[in-house]
This record gives structure tokens, sequence and C-alpha cells, in this order.
């Protein structure tokens, strides 16, 4: 299967295709833009204004014998030679700066269908095949594999502190959460907001202690801490003496008693 985007790039140079060696060029051609590069031009010395393309650019296929296409990435520059010999389409790509060489040896037969020359979806045979051989003969010791370079991008997108595998901290910062009152008034649904955080301000006010925060008392007497500040309680017996009252949820509803309700 070729990579998205190489049919439009086929139909934009179509007519320059003549010879089996030009679609698969082409392929080749699409395989360095989908990984990020740019094409430079046909020369091997860089030219005045010189701006990337995903094109093809003109006069790519004027020497049928000879491609010269380079390519960049960043401060990174790729020279790619292509030649024809005898059937075969012996492909040699330089990276310009370490002068790293890698290269491949492809028989256009197995791979182009010489009598379909003008219809994409006839002229590439094997496209998977291909692929192989380019991503490890031609591009893996020059570019890394493709998957190297997909996550070595996202890891350059993410946030310094974005770790997807770390645990919370049981300590958060001491910062106001978002719903903080910076004025001081009576948090209002704090609780429901942060229902760990030991906070009050749920949504049932207390008519007899609105604007101020009523201490929770420990059921049965229990010694101070032994019920954790936040965590959900359910007495197991008769709450002590020392309650003050009303309890909010205690409170009934609007019309609880109207039997139409």
């Amino acid at each position: 299967m070729a990579s998205p985007g190489l049919e439009l790039l086929f139909e934009l140079v179509s007519r320059e295709i003549i010879r089996p060696q030009d679609p698969l060029v082409c392929f080749i051609h699409w395989e360095l833009i989908s990984r990020g590069l740019r094409c430079l031009g046909i020369n091997e010395q860089a030219g005045a204004q010189e701006t990337g393309t995903e094109r093809l650019p003109d006069g790519w296929a004027n020497n049928k014998e000879l491609y010269t296409l380079r390519y960049g990435h960043g401060t990174s520059q790729i020279l790619l030679k292509a030649l024809t010999v005898e059937g075969t389409l012996m492909v040699n790509a330089m990276e310009l700066q370490s002068e790293k060489v890698s290269d491949v040896t492809l028989n256009i037969e197995d791979f182009i269908d010489g009598a379909h020359l003008q219809q994409y979806h006839s002229v590439y045979k094997n496209p998977v095949e291909l692929k192989h051989q380019l991503e490890a003969k031609l591009f893996s010791s020059l570019l890394g594999s493709k998957k190297e370079n997909v996550r070595a991008e996202r890891a350059r997108e993410r946030p310094a502190d974005d770790d997807p595998l770390r645990v919370p901290t049981r300590n958060p910062p001491s910062h106001h959460p978002p719903w903080t009152d910076p004025l001081g008034h009576f948090p209002y649904g704090a609780a429901d907001l942060d229902p760990l955080g030991g906070r009050s301000g749920g949504m049932i006010m207390d008519p007899f202690h609105a604007g101020r925060t009523r201490p929770r008392p420990d059921p049965l007497g229990l010694p101070p801490g032994a019920v954790p500040p936040g965590a959900r309680f359910d007495p197991f017996g008769p709450i002590g003496s020392g309650r003050p009252g009303p309890d909010p949820d205690h409170l009934p509803p609007p019309g609880y008693d109207d039997m139409f309700m």
C-alpha cells in the first residue's frame, strides 16, 4: 500500500512519466516527503533563496539515466542519486553534513508495470515490499526508522512535566484550586468540587451556620485523627452527645409531605 498523498503527486507529474524508472523515482521521493523532509532542488549545490517543497521540482525527469534530488530537514540535507543500469535502479543517498551513505538496488520490473505507466492504480506492483526495502536499506541508517521519528516528534511536542506514567502525589501543591474564591466568600460547592479535600461548602446550605465552617464531630467519641480528613464515614452506632445540630442533610426538601409530588 502506497503512502497517502502519492496519488496526488503522481497526477501532478504524470505528463513527465514516460519511462518505467520515472514512477519508481516518484515513489522514492514521496517516501522521503512522508518522513518530514522537503525537496530543495535538482542540483547538488544549494541555490539562491531555496525553499523546500513536497512536489517534485521542475526538470526532475529531464535526464532519464541519472536523477539527482536534494532534500532537507532542519540543518540536515540528503543528496539522492538514482542511476538506471540494465533494468535496475541503483539508488544512493548521502547525508551531506556527516557524509554517511546508504544505497539500494531495485529491479524495476519487480515494482513497476511498464504497460500502465499513466495509470496510478495499476503502475505499482508490490508496494509493500518496495517500502520495506527502502526503509531497511536506504532510509533507516540515515534517518532512523519511521516509528522512531514519530516518537521523537511527539516527545518534542510534549511538555517537559507531562509524564503519562506518573502517579499523582498524595500531597498536592499548596496553590489554590481554580474554584477558590480569592475574595474569601463562603465556599459554597467547594466540597462537591473537591470531595477528598476535607472542605466544607456542599450543595445543601445550612441556614444556621451559613458563612462559617462547622466542625465535624467524631462519631462515638473517637479520638482526634481516627477518621482521616475528607474520608466518607458511616457511623456504626449512636452519635455522641456533643453533636451540634441540626444537620443540613436532615433538612427536608420543599414539598416532601405533598402526596402529589
